[in-house]
C-alpha cells in the first residue's frame, strides 16, 4: 500500500478505475427515478462521511480555518457539486460510455488552462496536441449518443462541460493548495462542503421527495459510497505527487471503464465515429503530455 500510496502511475490507475465505476452507477440510479442533484449528493455525503471517520479514527480532525474553508467550497462547487449534477444529468441522454469519452478531454482543456493562466507556456507539440484533441472532440460530439438515439445537441454542450469543470477544478487545486494540509484533510472538507451545497439546492428546488428513490436501489447506493470513498483518498493524494495535469488523465481509465461496462454490462451501442473519435483524444492527450513533458525537462534544465 506504500508503494501505491507513492506510485503516480499506480495512483493513476486506480483513481481512474473508482472515477469509471461512477458512470455505470449513475446511469442505474437515474434509471430508477433518482434525480441528478440527490445522486451527486449521496457520492458527496457518502465519500466525505466515510473519510472523516477514518481521518477521526486516526486521531486527526478537520481544520476549518477561513483560508481552508475557502478552499473546501470552491473545491466543492468546480470539482465535485457542479461536474457531477452536469454528468448525471446527461448520463441519462448520452449514455454512460459516451459520457465517459468526455472525461478524456480533461487533460486538453487543463493544459488550455494552463497556458492562458501562464502556468505553462505553449510550445508547438503541445499546440498540436490540442488541435488533435479538438478534431477528436467534435468527431465524438457529432455522433451526439448512443447509435440509433441521438441525443439533443444541448445535452451534447452539457457533456462537454464537464472536462471544462474538472480542468477548473485541477488548475485552482494546485494554485490554491493549503500548505500544511493532507490529501485526506482536503477531501473531507470538500466533499461535505460540496454535499452541503447540493442539499440546499435539493431543498430549494426539488424537495424532500428527491430522496425517495433512493430507497430502491440500496446496493447501488452502497456500491457507489464505496468506491467513491475510495477515490476521492487516492484523488487528492495523486495531485500531490502528480500534478494537475497528470492527474487529469484519470479520464483515459475513467472512459475505458465507463464504455466497457456501458457497451458489456449495460447494452449500449455506439457509432465507429464515436470510437475513432475517443482514440484521436487520446493521442491528442498524448502529444499534450509529451510536450508537457519536454517543459517540464526544459525548466528543470535552466534551473539546474
Amino acid at each position: 500500500m506504500k508503494f501505491l500510496w507513492d506510485s503516480a502511475a499506480g495512483l493513476l490507475v486506480v483513481t481512474g478505475g473508482l472515477l469509471g465505476l461512477t458512470l455505470p452507477f449513475g446511469k442505474l440510479a437515474t434509471a430508477a427515478g433518482v434525480p441528478a442533484m440527490a445522486w451527486a449528493f449521496v457520492i458527496s455525503l457518502g465519500a466525505g462521511g466515510v473519510l472523516l471517520l477514518a481521518l477521526l479514527l486516526k486521531g486527526q480532525r478537520v481544520r476549518l480555518t477561513v483560508r481552508n474553508l475557502r478552499y473546501f467550497f470552491i473545491t466543492a462547487a468546480v470539482s465535485y457539486a457542479f461536474p457531477n449534477l452536469l454528468m448525471f444529468s446527461a448520463i441519462p441522454h448520452l449514455g454512460a460510455g459516451y459520457t465517459g469519452i468526455m472525461f478524456t478531454l480533461s487533460p486538453v482543456v487543463t493544459l488550455v488552462f494552463s497556458i492562458l493562466l501562464g502556468v505553462r507556456r505553449p510550445n508547438l507539440l503541445g499546440v498540436a496536441g490540442i488541435a488533435v484533441g479538438f478534431i477528436g472532440a467534435v468527431m465524438v460530439a457529432v455522433t451526439r449518443g448512443e447509435a440509433g438515439q441521438p441525443a439533443d445537441f444541448f445535452w451534447v454542450a452539457v457533456g462537454l462541460l464537464i472536462p471544462v469543470s474538472l480542468a477548473a477544478g485541477n488548475i485552482y487545486r494546485t494554485v490554491d493548495w493549503p500548505e500544511g494540509t493532507g490529501p485526506i484533510e482536503l477531501a473531507v472538507g470538500s466533499h461535505l462542503a460540496s454535499a452541503t451545497l447540493l442539499l440546499a439546492g435539493i431543498v430549494a428546488l426539488l424537495g424532500k421527495s428527491a430522496f425517495v428513490p433512493l430507497s430502491g436501489v440500496p446496493l447501488v447506493v452502497a456500491g457507489q459510497v464505496a468506491s467513491a470513498s475510495a477515490m476521492f483518498a487516492f484523488f487528492f493524494r495523486l495531485q500531490a505527487v502528480g500534478g494537475p495535469v497528470y492527474l487529469s488523465q484519470i479520464g483515459y481509465v475513467a472512459a475505458a471503464v465507463g464504455l466497457f461496462a456501458g457497451t458489456i454490462l449495460l447494452g449500449e451501442q455506439y457509432q465507429l465515429l464515436t470510437w475513432a473519435g475517443a482514440v484521436i483524444i487520446t493521442i491528442g492527450v498524448f502529444i499534450t503530455t509529451r510536450a508537457q513533458n519536454q517543459t517540464s525537462a526544459k525548466m528543470r534544465s535552466q534551473a539546474a
